[in-house]
């Protein structure tokens, strides 16, 4: 039998007679084919998939079209399931919260320092514990050994804490050091007006917080004299690194935006204010200073410990509103009325907890009218531990730049503080800065403070959204910063560029375009080159004269008692000079004590009595002094105007002549054509320099527009017999006199002047 490929027999004809078989039971019976039938019986199943298809198309089209409205309102229906509760607080009628389970319930302290324990007393914490006038109180957390004990220190464990009745309790991690909001709240609850943040790794530096902090702000303790502020010229500089304004330029602190770890140049000049404001004082700390990850595993070489050291002698400095400054938990100071501010937020990482505080703290410190003050080194921390990794810090990196543009622009309508403070930490959680798990801590601890007895500080009107005012000229106060040894990428800077370089550019920047003109009656051929060498360091040039020319040394002939007569040929061959300064060489010019002068005016010494002084006209011994005031009359009444009048307003006595030493004076470049006419009417008239440059100078402006920098110069009318400056002093403008016509005599004045400038000991 041949086999068919694979092709079905052909089935035989059915006999007619036979009813066809029954079908079995397992098979359904044959469905019709028809499409319409199967759109009916499968049309649930069509729609679904095309409202699917249709939603995502919806949803790609909104995506890449841009129409941003319909995908922001299909968003937003998503987002309202999801909203964050603002908490509802009935602020006048929170019950108190009174110490009934500690037994310290009856202590009472003003100055509290709180830290936080995980492991047995260190060495540092017990030297806190013997500061005179601080309680230490620790706080404990799952890692702290349950027999942990500190004799002077009041320790309280996690039960202990949770009987305290506190609302915060119940938001707060076991294993972190974010408890210490538990001891704040016990600290005020026990009568605390200053609180000292610390950690129990840092050693105070000298054992006294009062000598680095401001710790009273008020009464007889308190410290009223200025504070420099960072300048708020730049509208646009919204953040700062303190560091590198107390040496440490390459170094930045945990919580700056990396963004701006390359801002190295140090301040143009600062402002001033008040003190008395500063509720909140950041300290800074020697050796392992408070660093993130990322500067901590870029320039640690090996396993040698950071050992990085600031400047203690920088002058503390204030930030002005709109401008802000990381802080931390470990060295700062906290006045009673910022305790608001010690809240540490429990849903970001611990490493970003203080420093989310510190920003958040600043923003509201400015709605009365308090500010961050930064301090010079005030404990030293050994670098013993092991930095934690760069993911406990995202919260810091990836956010913190967007916070601070964030809480500068910041505003809000409420017309009390705390309603000011929850408002904000619920628009934080609004913007993702941390969760609602803080609103509702926010709240618990707003209700914690006045439950204890805290009072509310009242708001003051704030200026960011007024004019800045203009920052005048005697407005700047210039301060240039030291430049310490450092680490840059684990190698050790070695040199150093001190703070005297800066101040040398400071002078130099401020005197380089006056021209000293110096004067010299001793010899020239043993000094000339000195002076030079001298002065020259600061000035655009120095012009020498003396009674015999030397060409040279490039020393012009002159006589003293009418060098007067010379200046207008020296202003001539410097047309673009800002001014000439005159100078004997009997006087020493302590030119960083000018800094402050201003260069439009007139300079003279005319309320010094030995310098400035007047005589008479006649009497016994007066004829040369007569013969001089007949010329001084003669040349007044020939004098235009504007010259005339204002010398007769200073000079209403006809009977007596007005003298001046003129060992010191200043003309700035507004006032040269004047004194080069006054010149030129004196013309061939043998007026003494003594007589003419009082005449002169009283003739140019009114003694009461003179700048006063010369009026504090010591003088004397003559010099020791041993030739000795025992009066000399750094902080007079000028001194006199002085005797210098010889190398040794030189030396000795290097080296008295190098108490202001001591880059001067390298000349000798």
């Amino acid at each position: 039998m041949l086999v068919q490929d694979r092709s079905s027999p052909k089935p035989s004809k059915p006999d007619l007679r036979t009813p066809p078989p029954l079908p079995t039971v397992r098979f359904s019976e044959p469905k019709n084919l028809d499409f319409c039938t199967w759109i009916s019986e499968n049309l649930y199943k069509i729609v679904a998939i095309i409202l699917l298809v249709a939603a995502v198309a919806v949803l790609f089209f909104l995506r890449n079209v841009g129409d941003t409205a319909a995908f922001l309102c299909f968003e937003t229906r998503t987002m309202e399931l999801e909203k964050i509760a603002y908490p509802e607080i009935k602020w006048n009628s929170i019950p108190p919260i009174v110490d009934k389970s500690s037994p310290y319930a009856s202590f009472r302290a003003e100055r509290w320092i709180v830290v936080s324990v995980s492991t047995y007393p260190t060495e540092p914490l017990r030297n806190l514990v013997k500061l005179k006038g601080w309680q230490v109180l620790a706080i404990g957390n799952s890692k702290t050994p349950s027999d942990w004990n500190l004799k002077g220190a009041i320790f309280l464990s996690l039960e202990q804490q949770a009987n305290l009745g506190f609302r915060v309790v119940d938001y707060l991690p076991y294993d972190s050091f974010v408890r210490k909001t538990v001891g704040y709240l016990f600290a005020i609850q026990h009568g605390a007006k200053k609180i000292f943040d610390a950690d129990d790794r840092g050693d105070i530096i000298d054992g006294d917080l009062g000598k680095h902090f401001d710790v009273e702000l008020i009464g007889e303790g308190a410290r009223q004299q200025p504070v420099l502020q960072y300048s708020h010229e730049n509208p646009n500089r919204t953040v700062i690194n303190p560091y590198i304004h107390f040496g440490q330029r390459s170094v930045w602190p945990r919580g700056l935006p990396l963004e701006n770890v390359g801002e190295l140049g140090h301040e143009e000049f600062f402002t001033e204010v008040y003190g008395g404001k500063q509720f909140i004082q950041q300290g800074l700390s020697n050796g392992l200073p408070d660093v993130d990850s990322v500067f901590y595993f870029t320039r640690k070489s090996g396993l040698e410990a950071l050992d990085i050291r600031f400047d203690e002698n920088a002058p503390k400095v204030a930030l002005p509103q709109g401008m802000m400054v990381p802080v931390n938990s470990f060295n700062t100071i906290f006045h009673s009325s910022a305790f608001w501010a010690l809240m540490l937020p429990v849903s970001v990482s611990s490493m970003a907890s203080d420093i989310l505080r510190g920003y958040w703290a600043q923003r509201l410190l400015w709605e009365i009218g308090g500010c961050v003050v930064v301090y010079p080194p005030t404990v030293h921390r050994y670098d013993r531990i092991e930095a934690y990794p760069f993911s406990e810090e995202k919260d810091l990196h990836v956010n913190v730049g967007r916070l601070i543009k964030f809480l500068i622009q910041w505003r809000s309508g409420k017309h009390r503080l705390f309603e000011k403070i929850l408002q904000l930490s619920y628009s934080m959680a609004e913007e993702g800065f941390w969760t609602e798990k803080d609103v509702r801590f926010t709240a618990a601890w707003l209700q914690d403070l006045l439950a204890v007895g805290y009072q509310q500080p009242r708001l003051m009107s704030l200026e960011l959204d007024r004019p800045r005012a203009t920052i005048g000229h005697g407005d700047k106060k210039e301060f240039i910063p030291r430049k310490l040894p450092s680490v840059h990428l684990g190698v050790e800077e070695t040199g150093t560029v001190n703070y005297e370089i800066g101040n040398l550019i400071r002078w130099r920047k401020n005197f380089g375009n006056v021209v000293l003109i110096m004067f010299c009656s001793g010899p020239v051929e043993r000094t000339a080159l000195e002076w030079r060498l001298l002065y020259g360091r600061i000035f655009k040039t120095v012009v020498i004269l003396a009674e015999q020319s030397n060409a040279d040394l490039a020393v012009e002939q002159g006589k003293l008692d009418f060098a007067y007569k010379y200046l207008p040929k020296i202003f001539d061959r410097f047309t673009s000079a800002d001014g000439f300064l005159f100078l004997k060489d009997d006087t020493i010019l302590n030119y960083w004590n000018l800094l402050q002068a201003d260069k439009s005016k007139l300079w003279i010494n005319d309320k010094v009595t030995n310098s400035w002084f007047t005589v008479p006209t006649s009497g016994k011994d007066t004829e040369w002094f007569a013969s001089q005031a007949e010329m001084v009359k003669k040349i007044v009444s020939t004098l235009p105007v504007h010259f005339q009048v204002s010398y007769k307003e200073s000079n209403t006595d006809e009977q007596r002549l007005t003298l001046s030493t003129s060992e010191v004076f200043y003309v700035p470049r507004r006032f040269l054509g004047d004194f080069i006419e006054l010149v030129g009417l004196v013309g061939k008239l043998d007026i003494h320099q003594k007589v003419a440059i009082p005449m002169f100078f009283t003739a140019m402006d009114s003694p009461r527009n003179f700048d006063s920098v010369l009026n504090t110069m010591i003088y004397q009318s003559e010099l020791p017999a041993n030739n000795s400056l025992s009066f000399y002093s750094a902080q007079a403008p000028t001194v006199h006199p002085c005797k210098v016509s010889s190398e040794p005599e030189f030396i000795q004045l290097i080296r008295v002047m190098a108490e202001g400038d001591p880059l001067l000991m390298e000349l000798v």
